[in-house]
């Protein structure tokens, strides 16, 4: 009998500069952070409670949990036509904020290739610092 899992619970992206990154996934979504590194300075047993952090940062939204976690800058680079993660997406509610968001992305200098109509609904394509592919959608 297969698994009987209904959603996700959260994704994590691994990125080479975790105040870059935050920095960008705080101007473009505006997530509620739910976790993050504790300051050198902590305790050591705060320290060990958060270790599963990696030094980055998990954000709570609608659809769950999204996870940064910093490796060393220059250690690797994203291709999505490599194995593991080929974009992430997340929806939106309507095609008006598929338009809110061109005028979000320009505004913040974030280069996007249009909305787009794939035939069951709508899509808009843009990059993080690390070149990973991001995608919003809206169903048609």
């Amino acid at each position: 009998m297969p698994i009987n899992a209904s959603d996700y619970a959260h994704v994590r992206l691994t990125v080479t500069d975790i105040d870059r990154s935050r920095a960008f996934y705080d101007a473009v979504f505006g997530f509620e952070t739910a976790l993050e590194a504790p300051p050198s300075d902590a305790d050591p047993q705060t320290r060990e409670q958060l270790s599963f952090l990696f030094g980055g940062v998990i954000y709570k939204f609608g659809g769950g949990l999204l996870g940064l976690r910093p490796v060393a800058p220059g250690a690797d680079r994203y291709d999505e036509d490599r194995v593991g993660l080929d974009h992430l997406c997340f929806t939106v509610t309507s095609r008006t904020e598929l338009e809110d968001a061109v005028v979000v992305l320009e505004g913040l200098g974030v280069a996007h290739h249009g909305i787009k109509d794939i035939g069951v609904g709508h899509i808009l394509e843009f990059r993080d610092p690390d070149n990973i592919a991001l995608e919003l959608f809206v169903p048609a």
